[in-house]
């Protein structure tokens, strides 16, 4: 028994002691007044007080001292504990009888209360702890709660330790005070022993039985994941039986919860797993097609040329190396977009602005297209006095190389294409129109997506990268892209920069940034 326990358990003495003093002192006043048989009642009062506030040892005190004043005061001869009638010694043992059943009902009474309210208590703990960790996903943060959640309930330390890849046990997490008692090293090894043996150790188990911390496994269907280790101090041995089934119903609750957060976690490597599988597929079945039709190409223009060069006229040679620079310049564009988006998703894409006219960009993105425009109307419609925009202009004309190569792909021969471009605002709104086959409602917002093909278009050889590369390097810019039907056909992609450099709002891109720049 600890020193509180000890002062409470002398208080309650020393308590029922006046309590029996202050009845007396009124008896003595009232005692002609009320006779014998009432006085001998009135000293059931400390009795029951005594039995439902402390128990059965405060309460038998209370009826040894009430019997002894009523005899030294009241019975005669008075102050004597002699009784002249021996009849009050049966009326004695009767007092000493319904004081000590009485004691013992109420004691049981409060027992039950104390039980009652300790369940309750537990029931909310572990109701509480349910509705935190119900939507939380990630590991670290579930443990954190729990833990913040169990120091609060138990008004203890706490801390939870779970096996590295190694197999050996770690601190995970730990309560906000118990920095240096959770690093200590004995907790590692207690907390390896528990883990391997699926039992508990510690105060009041059959295990270290005399320590200050109590060790529980996070136990789910033989599996365990981990232990919760509690500090319960020097607590009573008599206390820790229910402390410890609170502990090991916290404990159930939080394996279940680590299980699940273990198993989401695996599902979703798996579910990630088996789409870069799908994506990894899909990339090589387009680019062998994408490689294999302008090599395809090349490679007969090449044999043409070297095995019957005598037949084909100037025109003709003319013809067909014209069809092998299309070819490479395909293959070219290609390699280009696939070191793009590998530039894009490894965080290496930086950005070189200056400022640049948009119609210079554009003329530059139309003159490395010209082969392939050759059998489509172009219409350039931009608006006079455009100001200077910054931006890397070799980034912006690999965008509109792409988006115009779409708008080729995707229409059909001798449609027309529109170029526009106008100001707005601090805005360059710069738009491609075509004539093609459009895109469905519900692919407008997708085919920005990695290798996503729109529905209306699958038909058509491509890898999905060319519009995704662009958002990527477009919202670099601290701009937008978005596609749009074109009436009454075909596709518009709308292409936003702002007119200020982005570093005023700290973009992190931008390899110039708080540079100054002229024109």
């Amino acid at each position: 028994m600890n020193k509180t326990n000890g002062w409470i358990s002398w208080k309650s003495y020393v308590i029922t002691a006046l309590f029996i003093v202050v009845v007396t002192l009124v008896l003595q006043v009232l005692g002609d007044f009320l006779g014998l048989v009432n006085i001998s009642l009135f000293y059931l009062l400390p009795v029951l007080f005594s039995a439902v506030r402390w128990g059965r040892g405060p309460s038998f005190f209370a009826a040894a001292m009430g019997v002894l004043s009523l005899d030294f005061l009241f019975v005669p001869p008075v102050f004597s504990l002699t009784v002249a009638d021996l009849r009050y010694l049966i009326s004695f043992l009767v007092f000493i009888s319904v004081a000590a059943l009485t004691a013992s009902l109420a004691s049981k009474l409060r027992n039950q209360i104390h039980q009652a309210q300790q369940k309750e208590a537990s029931t909310a703990a572990l109701y509480a702890l349910s509705r935190k960790i119900t939507a939380i996903s990630d590991l670290e943060v579930l443990l954190n709660q729990i833990v913040l959640h169990v120091s609060e309930a138990l008004n203890a330390k706490a801390a939870i330790l779970l096996p590295n890849p190694g197999g050996e046990q770690q601190v995970e997490a730990y309560s906000k005070d118990g920095s240096e008692w959770a690093t200590d090293e004995s907790h590692l090894s207690i907390a390896a022993w528990v883990y391997n043996h699926h039992a508990s150790a510690g105060r009041g188990t059959h295990s270290l039985r005399e320590s200050s911390t109590l060790y529980v496994p996070f136990e789910t269907d033989r599996q365990v994941h981990g232990v919760l280790a509690v500090y319960v101090g020097d607590r009573s041995l008599e206390e820790m039986p229910e402390l410890i089934r609170i502990i090991e119903a916290l404990s159930d609750l939080v394996a279940v919860a680590i299980s699940r957060v273990k198993l989401a976690n695996e599902a979703k490597v798996a579910q990630l797993t088996a789409e870069s599988e799908k994506l990894r597929t899909a990339l090589l079945d387009s680019l062998s097609h994408e490689l294999r039709t302008p090599l395809a190409t090349i490679i007969g223009s090449v044999t043409g040329l070297l095995e019957s060069e005598a037949v084909f006229s100037p025109e003709d040679r003319r013809e067909l190396l014209l069809t092998i620079r299309e070819g490479s310049t395909r293959m070219n564009r290609l390699v280009g977009n696939l070191l793009g988006m590998v530039r894009i998703e490894s965080g290496m894409l930086r950005l070189n602005k200056q400022w640049c006219g948009i119609e210079d960009v554009v003329g530059v993105a139309l003159s490395q297209l010209k082969d392939a425009l050759l059998n489509r109307k172009v219409s350039i419609r931009l608006a006079p006095d455009l100001p200077s925009v910054p931006l890397d202009d070799v980034l912006i004309e690999q965008v509109l190389i792409n988006v115009i190569s779409n708008a080729i792909k995707y229409s059909p021969e001798g449609s027309e294409i529109v170029i526009e471009a106008a100001q707005r605002r601090e805005m360059l709104e710069l738009t491609i129109k075509d004539e093609g086959a459009g895109i469905a409602a519900g692919d407008l917002d997708r085919i920005f997506e990695k290798f996503y093909r729109g529905q209306l278009t699958k038909h058509i050889p491509g890898t999905g990268l060319g519009l995704a590369i662009c958002k990527s390097i477009v919202e670099a810019h601290g701009g937008q892209i978005t596609a749009h039907r074109n009436e009454p056909k075909g596709t518009a992609i709308h292409i936003s920069l702002p007119l200020q450099f982005a570093e005023k709002q700290g973009d992190k891109h931008d390899s110039n940034w708080g540079e100054n720049f002229n024109y």
